[in-house]
This record gives structure tokens, C-alpha cells and sequence, in this order.
């Protein structure tokens, strides 16, 4: 039976395990047996597990798997992806292999600025801020020293601070709008921290400016935080080469890089699909993100705001015909990390950097950039030729063969037999059935 628990956090994990099995499951004596079951073997890897967040009864799997052969810069990768769904790893493993003859992938950083903000209230003379902030800025950056010295010894810390006025879209609305350079650390918790103090000494000179009347010192600070849209953390990915090096099965180089390229444009214009030819991209970015132990929800949040930053929602990708040549090519606002977080702590995060060379953040933008435009080459050449879902069927074929409980001959029966037919659930389940009648 359903029912509220009160300290339900300080019980010991075992007992919220007990409670949760046996007032939220049907089978109380199972579902322990299967939240016990996903522990890591070692107690000091599971206890390391369990306090990355609260309340923990378990672990959580998903598939660590990689996708070799991209050449990016010159360089060889092999890209640790997470994910969940079939034929995500095989799409990029594929577009790596399509692009390793021919020139691989490039790649270059654009910016690396990262943004917070102090967003306050102020209903009086607005023709007073400009001057009191011209005098409070400088105690700002004063203010943080102490959290920003050893991040400034590493070339790192506070890039700017402006004051905005947003008042015109809402009545006393202002914001100190603040920029950071945290070189290889997704750089969260030191701008949460700047913000915070600059908020503090913001209200405290308000109090004390002597053109502010009484009612003006006493701004209110509403939040301070930092921005998940970061459109000057911005890096470039590409792939390109002579349209003549894109002949596919039955159809010419030309005529398939002009498929590309109309397939780009509807994405440009048309939300419905730009929707989902973003998703394909993210499938990509968001599996390296995961296997890096990085925000995956933020650069979800951030890459979407930047899709719609032309006024409508809109193709990540961009793909043109020139003198002969075909360009395809994406620029996505990461603000990623390699020191911090996760990365020290979760073993697969450790690995997966390993993987990857130990690279720095900018090196890691690179990487993700370069999953998310394989992803969506790899979808495109797809969709434009075979289809969709031939390929992503017969990956998926197994999915559907555990969920019908085939055996182990059954599988290598059926996987032979679909290489030649259609992969449906209907056929799928047609052709288990007629075996296991044999």
C-alpha cells in the first residue's frame, strides 16, 4: 500500500529498500532481490556510487560501449558512447569509416566563454545604476579574489561583468551579466560561487551609495546563477570533400550531396523535422557527454536554446555545394569539463577519458561535436537512400528477440534469416514461432 514516510532519508539503505519494496512494489521479496542485485561487487566502488546522490538503492545500467575509427585533426579516436538505443553506436562507428578515406573529420574551437548572472530588482531611478555600478565593479572582482585566485593562476577566471537593463520586459528588472574562462572545468560550482558573493557585496554598496534613496538601497536580489546557454562556448565541426568521392550504391556523388543538402534545408525551415534531426545529432553528443560524466540535461537545455537562436527552432547542421565540393558542417554551443565532477570519481568516467587520450575540455568539444555531426551524417545517408528504419530494425532485431525470450540458437536462427527480410515485430514473432513449432 501506497504511504508517506517521514526521515526517510536518514534511514540506512537497507531500510529504504524494505520500505520501498514493500508499499511501492507487488512482488516486495523480488524487488529487493533485483535492487541488490545491480550492487557493484566492491563496497568501496558501490559506496562511492551511492553518494553521488541521495536516497540511493542501487545502480542504474546502461551500455558502455565505443565507436572507433573517427580521425579527427589527424587523430586517431576511439568515442566512448552511453546510451540506451540500438544502432546509435553503429550510425557513428559507420560515418567514421565513410569519412576516415576521405579526409576524416576537422575541427576548431571557436570561443570558450561561459555566463552567470546576479538578476536584481530596482524600482527607482534607473539613471542612477549606470554610475553606482561604474564604482561597485571593480569591488566586485575585489570581492571574489579569494575564490578566483587559483583559477586566474591557471589562466583562468572572471572575463567580464556588465550591468543590463531589462526593464522593458519586465518593470525593475536589472542583472549584472558576468562571463568566466574556467579552462578545463565545466566551471558550475566556481561561477555559482562568484555569483553569489557579487550578490552579497552588490546589496551591501547599495546600501552605502549616496545618490540611492533610501528605498533604492534597498534593491532586491531575486537569484544568482549561472546560464546554461553559452553561446560563446562555441565550437566547429566539419567534413567535406569532392562530390565525386560521394558515389553510393546506384546513385552519383553528386546526385547524393544534393540529397543532403535538401534534407538539411527542410530542417532549416520546417520545426517539425528540424526537431527531430536535432535528436539524431543529440543521440550522439549526449551518448559522449554521459560516458565523460558531464551535464547531459545542460547541454541538452543549451543546444536547443542556440537552435532557436534566429527567432525559430532550426537545423543544427549546415551542408552546401561548392566548386565541386561538398561541405557538411555543425557549430554547437558545449560547456564541458575533464577535471571536476564525476571525473575523478566515477571509474567508466576515468576510463572513458582514458580513452579518449586524457584530453582537455577544448579537445573534449571537439570529440562530442564530431559524435553529434557523425550521428546526423549517418541518419541523413539514411533517409535519403535505404530509409530509416532498415537499418535501425534489424539492430534493434535483438532487442525484440530477448523480449520474446528467444534462446541463444534461436537468435543466431533468426539473425541469419533477416539479413534477407524485413524486420518487423509481426515478422519477427512469425519467425521465432514457426521454429520453436519445428
Amino acid at each position: 500500500m501506497n504511504t508517506p514516510v517521514e526521515g526517510f532519508s536518514k534511514l540506512s539503505k537497507s531500510e529504504k529498500i524494505n520500505w520501498i519494496a514493500e508499499h511501492y512494489t507487488k512482488n516486495p521479496i523480488a524487488s529487493k532481490k533485483l535492487l541488490e542485485q545491480y550492487w557493484n561487487e566492491d563496497p568501496k566502488v558501490q559506496k562511492v556510487h551511492d553518494e553521488f546522490i541521495e536516497n540511493t538503492l542501487s545502480n542504474y545500467y546502461l551500455p558502455f560501449a565505443v565507436a572507433p575509427n573517427f580521425l579527427l585533426n589527424g587523430k586517431f579516436y576511439a568515442i566512448p558512447m552511453v546510451i540506451e538505443e540500438s544502432s546509435v553506436v553503429a550510425a557513428a562507428s559507420n560515418a567514421a569509416k565513410f569519412w576516415l578515406n576521405r579526409g576524416g573529420f576537422k575541427s576548431e574551437i571557436v570561443g570558450t566563454e561561459k555566463v552567470g548572472q546576479v538578476h536584481f530588482m530596482f524600482h527607482g531611478d534607473t539613471g542612477k545604476l549606470p554610475s553606482f555600478f561604474q564604482q561597485l565593479k571593480p569591488k566586485l572582482i575585489n570581492s571574489v579574489s579569494a575564490i578566483t585566485k587559483n583559477m586566474e593562476k591557471r589562466g583562468g577566471g572572471i572575463n567580464n561583468i556588465e550591468l543590463r537593463s531589462l526593464d522593458d520586459k519586465l518593470k525593475g528588472y536589472h542583472q549584472l551579466h558576468c562571463t568566466f574562462e574556467t579552462l578545463d572545468a565545466m566551471g558550475a560550482n566556481f561561477i555559482n560561487s562568484c555569483l553569489e558573493q557579487f550578490a552579497k557585496t552588490l546589496k551591501s554598496e547599495a546600501k552605502t551609495y549616496s545618490a540611492f534613496t533610501p528605498e533604492e538601497s534597498e534593491l532586491e536580489v531575486v537569484m544568482s546563477i549561472l546560464s546554461n546557454y553559452v553561446p560563446q562556448c562555441l565550437v566547429k565541426a566539419e567534413v567535406s570533400c569532392p562530390v565525386s568521392d560521394l558515389d553510393q550504391a546506384g546513385i552519383p556523388g553528386k546526385e547524393f550531396a544534393e540529397k543532403i543538402v535538401r534534407a538539411v534545408e527542410i530542417a532549416k525551415v520546417e520545426p517539425h523535422r528540424a526537431v527531430t534531426h536535432n535528436k539524431g545529432i543529440m543521440n550522439g553528443v549526449d551518448a559522449v557527454v554521459l560516458a565523460t560524466g558531464n551535464d547531459f540535461r545542460a547541454i541538452e537545455a543549451g543546444v536547443h536554446a542556440y537552435a532557436a537562436k534566429d527567432g525559430h527552432y532550426s537545423s543544427l547542421t549546415h551542408a552546401k555545394i561548392e566548386d565541386g565540393i561538398f561541405s557538411f558542417w555543425i557549430e554547437l554551443p558545449l560547456a564541458l569539463g575533464t577535471v571536476g565532477g564525476l571525473t575523478s570519481l566515477h571509474p567508466m568516467v576515468k576510463l572513458a577519458l582514458e580513452i579518449l587520450g586524457e584530453p582537455t575540455a577544448k579537445e573534449l568539444m571537439q570529440v562530442v561535436a564530431v559524435a553529434g555531426l557523425a550521428q546526423n551524417f549517418a541518419a541523413l545517408r539514411s533517409l535519403v537512400t535505404t530509409g530509416i528504419q532498415k537499418g535501425h530494425m534489424k539492430m534493434h532485431l535483438m532487442n525484440m528477440l530477448n523480449q520474446m525470450g528467444a534462446t541463444e540458437s534461436e537468435k543466431q536462427q533468426l539473425v541469419q534469416y533477416f539479413k534477407d527480410h524485413t524486420v518487423t515485430n509481426a515478422s519477427v514473432k512469425e519467425a521465432l514461432e514457426k521454429i520453436q513449432s519445428q
